[in-house]
């Protein structure tokens, strides 16, 4: 399929989100009943075909009208349950993230039953046909779940739903089909599906209601194109948004090259569906590389975190974002942002540095920072000011790195200074007469300090010399730990 055909296919999509929206409530548009809502009643016919992952690509299929074929295939009622559901289909072919999300979770969880949700049947239809089907599988799910609790007596909250795209609001529909107090242990939506969901009520899409705990990652929301094929508004208890929820790097059009020699000839598909296919691997990304673990920070907006405003994990304000996550009780959604790599593992460290310019005159100073650690450095790093500083004026700036720098030790500045203060120091130079010295421009620097994010310890830095916190243009000047510093770090040392 052309780049040219799945982009029309996008923007058929974007132009029926922005018309008509389906009409009805979640429990109302499929085989509707008087009171409006349905119940799961025999005879029973399944739209869709559930399978047991066994291992490599080997499935048992099941049929909920015909629990036998649970034991027949290998379930154990005594383990966990996951179930992966994918989303709307252009070509009506399985995806193989599918196969490769099951592998890992069975590889990593071991004693769990992961059940894979194939309505390849109903996904391969127009968007909005594809769309009023989610209802009819989310049923089918809630189906088996009831039959487990009545014939296993396996209680659901024990299970977990992973939905990609529409599978993510079928996962949330499944949630709300289920009658009795107990709820779905955990739904995890992996870029719910936007066109004809964003702005409708609860009730008509994922949320918080459909499960005990519900986290959703958002990596499609918006592109430059100006598509949308992410849900942007908070669906989940926990929602991530990396990179912004919209760009994530390595997915831009120059990357075709890279997805043609990785993908082949379905490497043009992967570049229009990277940025969307990207929540899954960064859920694969969690349980394959747990030493990596990507932390995301609560925060205002994405324009507020990438200020460097938000790194604060105190009353959960920050999580794990993955398979691994906190599942912490909120009341309301919580927006938590990060950014991360191209490729995996995704995780990058992120560092908040603030640093206060004391009597200031108005300039617009450029900065290139480079700090120390015990493990690493991080080498030149350029920190853009877009504004005029002038009087007294604390920046804060976000930067993230591949690589863990360890307890900081010292922090280098260079002050390049612009083209214009560049003119008048030469032209100073040039009218002193011999003998006088001409004073170069200089930044006067109260408080410096650096707050890495993943160990949320905050360093303060004083000028390694007792020359003051003055900054000479095209000076480098190196600030190391402030004396009150280092026996808070020695103590941690020795704990």
């Amino acid at each position: 399929m052309s780049v040219l055909k799945i982009l029309c296919c996008f923007l058929l999509t974007y132009h029926l989100s922005e018309g008509k929206k389906i009409k009805g409530s979640r429990r109302g548009v499929m085989n509707m009943e008087e009171n409006g809502i349905p119940k799961i009643k025999e005879p029973y016919v399944s739209s869709s075909v559930f399978r047991l992952f066994l291992g490599g690509e080997d499935t048992c299929t099941l049929n909920p009208l015909q629990l036998h074929t649970l034991t027949s295939c290998g379930f154990n009622s005594s383990n966990p349950l996951i179930i992966i559901t994918h989303g709307w289909s252009m070509d009506g072919l399985m995806e193989s993230w599918i196969l490769r999300l099951a592998s890992v979770l069975k590889t990593d969880i071991v004693d769990v039953n992961v059940v894979i949700t194939d309505w390849l049947t109903l996904a391969h239809q127009h968007y909005p046909i594809a769309v009023q089907s989610t209802r009819t599988v989310g049923k089918d799910i809630a189906y088996i779940l009831r039959s487990l609790q009545e014939e296993y007596q396996f209680p659901v909250r024990k299970a977990h739903l992973i939905g990609y795209s529409l599978g993510a609001h079928i996962a949330g529909f499944a949630g709300s089909f289920l009658e009795g107090s107990e709820k779905i242990g955990r739904i995890t939506g992996l870029d719910p599906a936007g066109p004809l969901f964003e702005g409708m009520s609860p009730s008509d899409r994922l949320s918080p209601d459909d499960a005990e705990f519900v986290d959703a990652i958002h990596t499609f929301t918006h592109n430059r194109l100006g598509l949308s094929v992410g849900i942007k508004q908070a669906v989940a208890h926990y929602d991530f948004y990396p990179n912004g929820g919209d760009f994530q790097p390595g997915c831009d059009l120059q990357n075709i090259y890279e997805h043609i020699s990785e993908y082949g000839i379905h490497g043009l598909k992967q570049t229009v569906k990277c940025a969307h296919e990207r929540s899954v691997h960064l859920f694969i990304d969690s349980l394959l590389n747990k030493d990596k673990q990507s932390m995301a920070y609560r925060c205002s907006d994405n324009n507020a975190f990438v200020k460097g405003f938000c790194l604060d994990c105190r009353k959960n304000r920050c999580n794990t974002l993955g398979y691994n996550i906190k599942k912490v009780p909120t009341g309301r959604s919580k927006r938590l942002y990060l950014k991360t790599r191209s490729r995996m593992p995704f995780k990058l460290y992120h560092y908040q540095i603030r640093i206060q310019f004391v009597d200031q005159m108005e300039l617009e100073p450029s900065l290139t920072v480079s700090l120390t650690g015990t493990k690493e450095e991080s080498g030149d790093l350029t920190i853009t000011i877009d504004e005029n500083i002038s009087g007294n004026t604390t920046f804060t700036f976000l930067i993230t790195l591949e690589k863990d720098l360890g307890e900081l030790m010292m922090l280098k500045l260079y002050w390049e200074g612009s083209a214009l203060w560049r003119n008048v120091w030469s032209s100073l130079k040039t009218i002193i007469p011999w003998g006088g010295q001409a004073r170069k421009p200089q930044l006067t620097l109260g408080n410096i300090s650096v707050k890495a994010g993943e160990t949320q310890q905050r360093t303060s830095f004083c000028a390694m010399k007792n020359d003051g916190q003055q900054l000479e243009v095209s000076q480098d000047k190196v600030f190391v730990c402030c004396k009150e510093d280092v026996p808070k770090q020695r103590r941690r040392k020795l704990n």
